[in-house]
């Protein structure tokens, strides 16, 4: 018996045409240039994960220099002397003291030195 595959290939076609919903027209309506469209935006959309956790890694180690620095050391120093005293505190965190909390900063500086 003959299988006929219109209900297959249109469940695919709209499955595709679901994901480009907001695209330009061409990529809506056609399915060739909608599943290539799907396809980069999933691979941008993945390669920019892990390009946003960069950037916010150099922008605490930043804050972590400039609040280093006013209190009279500097970030290497600062964080090999953190290593040195087993102070476990993540750069996330470091950076959040130096910005809001800066007494509770010049306390883990002060330990470290």
């Amino acid at each position: 018996m003959r299988v006929k595959r219109g209900v297959t290939a249109r469940a695919r076609h709209n499955k595709i045409r679901k994901q480009t919903k907001g695209m330009s027209l061409a990529n809506r309506s056609s399915v060739r240039r909608g599943k290539q469209a799907v396809v980069r935006s999933l691979e941008n959309s993945y390669n920019d994960r892990r390009n946003r956790k960069r950037t916010f890694r150099q922008l605490w180690n930043t804050r972590i220099n400039a609040a280093a620095r006013e209190n009279g050391t500097t970030y290497s120093k600062l964080i090999n002397g953190m290593k040195q005293k087993d102070i476990k505190v993540d750069r996330k965190i470091l950076s959040e003291l130096a910005v809001n909390e800066p007494e509770a900063f010049k306390a883990v500086v002060s330990a470290a030195k």
